[in-house]
């Protein structure tokens, strides 16, 4: 411990010899260990704040600061195209809720209109089945055969072929050529 001391005790007696030698650089010295403890600024000399560069520095210097300023301007820009491109994300976003709302409707519509027309198509069907097959065979020979065909392809076995018994031959046999060939394009595997 006292090893330690002892050099520490030197250097103050150093210090202090260097302090009371004169006015050159130990009373700078004195003056900046005075200023460590004072709040009051250390006054400076306008030369020793300005600084200007060396002439063959100064064309690095200003290459630098007109770089420096266009960097700026072009974060400055990109901070903005950020925005704006978030603005953008969030209407974006809320475009699409609002299109996921509406695709959702209209599936909700376009079932509930598939449902009906299924049902308009049963009771239909329901309805010719139930007449006189006379009457229905009169009805049936009035249809494009592509449409009679559809509620034929529809109806019970028992009743599809006594309508088409009382349907002239040539409508009975495009009625049954459009049967026939419903699905012949569908997939087999």
């Amino acid at each position: 411990m006292t090893g330690r001391v002892l050099p520490v005790i030197a250097a103050l007696f150093l210090l202090s010899g260097l302090l009371r030698l004169g006015d050159g650089p130990a009373q700078a010295l004195a003056e900046g260990l005075r200023g460590l403890g004072d709040d009051a600024p250390v006054s400076a000399t306008p030369a020793a704040l300005t600084c200007s560069a060396p002439p063959d520095i100064a064309p690095v210097l200003a290459a630098l600061q007109d770089r420096t300023a266009k960097l700026d301007a072009r974060e400055a820009a990109l901070d903005h195209r950020a925005a704006t491109l978030a603005i953008a994300g969030e209407e974006i976003d809320r475009q699409m809720a609002a299109l996921a709302e509406a695709e959702e409707s209209l599936r909700a519509t376009l079932a509930l209109a598939e449902e009906s027309a299924e049902s308009d198509l049963a009771r239909l069907t329901a309805v010719y089945e139930s007449m006189k097959p006379e009457q229905a065979a009169a009805l049936f020979a009035q249809m494009a055969p592509d449409f009679a065909a559809g509620f034929l392809g529809r109806m019970r076995p028992e009743a599809a072929a006594a309508i088409m018994a009382g349907l002239d031959p040539p409508v009975a046999y495009s009625i049954s050529a459009v049967l026939a060939g419903r699905n012949a394009r569908a997939p087999r595997d």
